[in-house]
């Protein structure tokens, strides 16, 4: 991960002396330096700002900056919003208005206009919505004391949305093949999607990766059986099929490294020269952070590698997912969520095993390895990106997993249960409405408020299905959006 930094910019006005613009400075850096000690990312203080020319600067500095990921603003005394105006209008970074103060309480005996024209974010912060309001801006606004841990905890999720938009804004997919034949939810506008989200998505030729293939060493091969012991129990005598999807991700990561790329997708439909479709090793490149989408979808792969980059440490348990079949016993209804093969291990509650089975779909000569286990409980969101023409609709639903009611001993893959909120069948009918595709991104580490935030911040629409979604609310809602959306 690069380094990702926030910047600190805060709203003043040369009406009330050096003194008072010193001490400012003073609590504006000191604040930057205790949330850094607790935010996911550093906050560095950058300037009180005082004219039009200052906050122009530093905004445009801020837009140019790689390490920047966004600007906090700040109004600790009054600031004239009018001087805000040219550097807010071309900010191109995401943008959250902290709307807090210093001190925590009015202190009864101590107040005098001294204090008042000190301590006036009150004031400052109302001037500086309306200009962000009347610009049509797209910000956070976060309203509350800096010490408190709710807001803290609301800055940090919204830092990791923005860091999500800034990996978007650099994220190159390799597709190996095409789209499986026939589906439609797959298939997408990569032109739209690179204007609007700033995916690059192009296609390497199958053998291309068969060539990279027969390059790969034995001692390369040797050294990655080595880490799979190391973090997987290999519950197999088929040495040869680990082996086989050692070779596949040496190749596939190469070729991604080479590239640039952060995410890869593959179909069943086209392995040419290939003897298994990927598994183990499509699984261990999303354990490093790598997005991944199965029969050519791009938009899922891209999904996976930006939603690792927002969860912890800047690689959190998400993965591609698909829904399968449900259990329809009434008052007990989930959902079983898998794949194929290819489940990202950071979803499994216990050390996973490597294991060697029949794939009965595909082109496989022989049988793939992969990775089998169970998904850790807790709460959960998934996330589906789909192009309604003209728009990308970004629709995420609160879940809640659990241990498997059942052991399944002949499932042979990695598999997920999950409730879905509201409850199954309204959350189902829900998701189909909003046209969502069945697969999906799902996130232990990310929830659906960044999700919101990053939709603001890549100017796409954004679903939300949670507990108090209804059928028919959200039928209101999507057309509504639709008819905002035409006019945008």
């Amino acid at each position: 991960m690069k380094h990702r930094e926030f910047w600190f910019i805060v709203g003043s006005q040369d009406l009330y002396g050096q003194e008072v613009l010193d001490t400012v400075a003073a609590r504006s850096a000191e604040m930057a330096a205790e949330l850094s000690a607790v935010l996911p990312y550093p906050l560095v203080y950058k300037v009180t700002a005082r004219s039009n020319q200052e906050i122009t600067d530093v905004i445009k500095e801020a837009n140019y900056r790689d390490e920047c990921a966004g600007i906090i603003t700040w109004c600790h005394t009054f600031s004239p919003s009018k001087m805000w105006i040219n550097g807010l209008a071309a900010l191109q970074k995401p943008y959250c208005h902290l709307a807090t103060q210093y001190n925590v309480e009015i202190p009864n005996e101590a107040i005098d206009m001294d204090f008042m024209n000190l301590n006036q974010s009150a004031h400052g912060d109302r001037e500086h919505g309306f200009i962000a309001a009347r610009l049509r801006l797209p910000r956070k606004v976060i309203a509350g004391h800096w010490k408190d841990d709710a807001v803290r905890n609301r800055l940090g999720d919204w830092m990791k949305a923005a860091v999500g938009a800034a990996v978007s804004k650099e994220t190159k997919i390799m597709r190996f093949g095409d789209n499986m034949r026939e589906v439609a939810v797959t298939e997408g506008d990569k032109v739209e999607a690179q204007i609007r989200l700033g995916w690059q998505v192009n296609t390497w030729a199958v053998g291309d990766l068969t060539k990279k293939m027969a390059a790969v060493t034995e001692a390369q091969i040797d050294a990655l059986m080595d880490e799979y012991a190391a973090a997987y129990d290999i519950a197999t005598d088929n040495t040869a099929a680990i082996r086989y999807q050692a070779r596949e991700e040496i190749a596939i990561k190469a070729m991604m490294d080479a590239e640039g790329c952060i995410g890869f997708t593959n179909t069943f439909q086209d392995l040419y020269g290939m003897e298994q479709l990927p598994g183990l090793a499509s699984q261990h490149l999303m354990a490093q952070g790598y997005g991944f989408g199965a029969e050519g979808d791009w938009k899922v792969s891209a999904l996976t590698a930006i939603m690792k980059a927002m969860g912890k440490d800047g690689n959190g348990a998400s993965a591609f997912m698909e829904d399968y079949t449900y259990h329809l016993v009434k008052d007990n209804e989930y959902s079983l969520g898998a794949h194929m093969l290819e489940v990202c291990p950071s979803l499994a509650a216990e050390r996973p095993r490597i294991e060697t089975h029949h794939l009965g779909i595909g082109m496989n000569e022989k049988d793939p390895a992969r990775l089998v286990f169970e998904g850790k409980p807790g709460p959960a969101i998934v996330a589906t990106l789909i192009d309604m023409g003209g728009r990308f609709r970004l629709i995420v639903q609160d879940i809640e997993v659990v241990k498997p009611i059942l052991p399944m001993p002949n499932l042979p893959v990695a598999r997920v249960m999950w409730k879905a909120l509201p409850d199954l069948t309204t959350g189902v009918e829900c998701w189909i409405a909003a046209g969502g595709a069945h697969h999906s991104v799902l996130s232990y580490d990310v929830t659906a408020g960044m999700m919101r935030d990053f939709a603001r911040m890549t100017n796409i629409e954004f679903v939300h299905i949670g507990a108090d979604s209804t059928p028919e609310k959200l039928e209101e809602e999507l057309l509504v959006k639709d008819l905002i959306w035409k006019l945008k």
